[in-house]
């Protein structure tokens, strides 16, 4: 599937005034903003982006993505939490006023996605919330008109991921999912190399990536003061409040939400949605899915985390080849073929301070069975894949040309949905038969319950 093109313009810079009804607003506005902010990028051709979610994964990763590029500004910020609401601003003002070496207060804050996304001002937004927002915070994005970086993985369930991308394509918006990974140089040409057939015909797929431990602290709390839990909570059941089930009150180490099903499936979609996505591009099933998924999990019997441990869980697709997935393997992809191998991964990079890495020497994070095939260079006949060199960037200049960006929302639901069979598998304890086109379990009506869940008002995706 693909996006339609949008002929509309980033929108020109229009009288800034927002106010909200009900929730919690800080505006905030600049005196002065000289005009080495933003370069060669006048504030009619700047793209003005609302950060939804400043946690974790915000900080570290999206808004600073976003922020290295004049040609956008990052103008608001919104989040549940008060706190972090004002650490958003202050983080992103912090940024513009060493760059300008001035004062600068130009960013306001939003306790409400609703309230930012009606501001006609922004052209695109960052969504960097927790897993079990990201589908709904997308279809009500693109349906206000905004452009859209979608952390990944694209959503909590199946059927949330296909409404996703359908509304997607419909608006013709441009949205990137967060794979990063495309956007790197090694996991495109390891992509390309198996795709051009330099180890042969494509046998089999192994992926590694851990499981996560047991633990958190079960003992209710009341409610931080300035903390819309019940929002937070969102479309999922509601449950009482405790720490290790939300995020840290101070800092931004690992949310335990991370470690919860009633919010994501744990490392399966944390990091398997990377991995299984560039699994993906390398096997040419960007758009399908596989047919048979059967495996086994450690599942923990006490505390609060309840997500996946230790686990092996394998997969059949209809081209012939077959993944595995588990810890047991070094984190990262490795492709088998009739003629040898290739193993790539991010080395020792991380994106947070607790992402797992593959403690590799090499730094490329690129090997194989012979180093010649590493050594190849794709002939200008054969198939050379998108090639980006920055995700946020691709992003940013997809949404000035309207072109598609290297992840797009089909391409996120379907890694995103293989990583959801692969739980289920774990969860059913047995074989699953899957039709990648209906998106449907053969003959399986307990398998298909699982492909959706009940949704709580009125945070429903509708």
């Amino acid at each position: 599937m693909k996006n339609s093109p949008v002929k509309s313009p980033i929108s020109s810079r229009r009288k800034f005034i927002q106010q909200a009804a009900g929730a919690a607003v800080v505006l905030g506005f600049p005196t002065i903003v000289p005009a080495s902010v933003f370069g060669q990028y006048a504030p009619s051709k700047r793209i003005n982006v609302g950060a939804i979610g400043v946690g974790r994964i915000s900080r570290v990763h999206d808004m600073p993505g976003i922020l290295q590029f004049d040609k956008a500004r990052i103008i608001a910020v919104c989040d549940l939490d008060a706190h972090r609401v004002e650490e958003g601003k202050k983080f992103v003002n912090d940024f513009y006023a060493k760059k300008t070496g001035g004062a600068y207060d130009g960013t306001v804050g939003y306790a409400n996605h609703r309230e930012l996304l009606a501001n006609k001002d922004i052209d695109a937004v960052v969504i960097s919330t927790p897993d079990h927002w990201h589908s709904i915070l997308a279809v009500d994005s693109v349906r206000a008109g905004k452009d859209v970086y979608l952390q990944k993985p694209a959503s909590l369930t199946i059927a949330d991921g296909r409404a996703m991308s359908d509304a997607v394509t419909a608006s013709g918006r441009i949205l990137q999912i967060g794979s990063q990974q495309r956007s790197t140089i090694q996991f495109r040409y390891a992509a390309e190399l198996v795709r051009n057939g330099r180890i042969g015909d494509l046998q089999r797929v192994e992926i590694g990536l851990p499981g996560d431990p047991a633990g958190g602290d079960k003992t209710p709390m009341p409610v931080p003061d300035g903390f819309n839990y019940d929002e937070w909570l969102g479309s999922t059941p509601y449950v009482y409040y405790t720490v290790d089930r939300v995020h840290p009150r101070q800092g931004y180490g690992r949310p335990g939400w991370l470690r919860c099903r009633q919010f994501g499936a744990g490392m399966i979609t944390g990091w398997g949605a990377h991995h299984i996505d560039s699994a993906h591009w390398g096997m040419n099933t960007e758009f399908t899915g596989p047919v048979e998924i059967w495996g086994e999990a450690e599942f923990p019997t006490e505390g609060l985390w309840d997500v996946h441990g230790k686990f092996k869980t394998e997969a059949n697709y209809a081209n012939g080849v077959h993944m595995s997935v588990s810890g047991d393997y070094p984190n990262g992809i490795k492709f088998y073929g009739s003629k040898g191998w290739i193993f790539v991964s991010r080395g020792n990079e991380q994106v947070t301070g607790s992402d797992p890495t593959a403690k590799l020497k090499d730094a490329t994070a690129l090997a194989s069975s012979d180093p010649k095939i590493i050594q190849s260079v794709i002939g200008s006949d054969e198939i050379h894949l998108y090639e980006s060199k920055d995700q946020h960037g691709n992003w940013l200049d997809c949404i000035i040309s309207r072109k598609e960006p290297i992840s797009l929302a089909e391409m996120g639901h379907r890694a995103c949905s293989a990583c959801l069979l692969h739980d289920m598998a774990m969860v059913l304890k047995r074989k699953l038969y899957w039709d990648p086109v209906h998106e449907r379990f053969h003959n399986d009506d307990e398998a298909n319950s699982m492909l959706s869940r009940p949704q709580r008002a009125p945070y429903r995706l509708t």
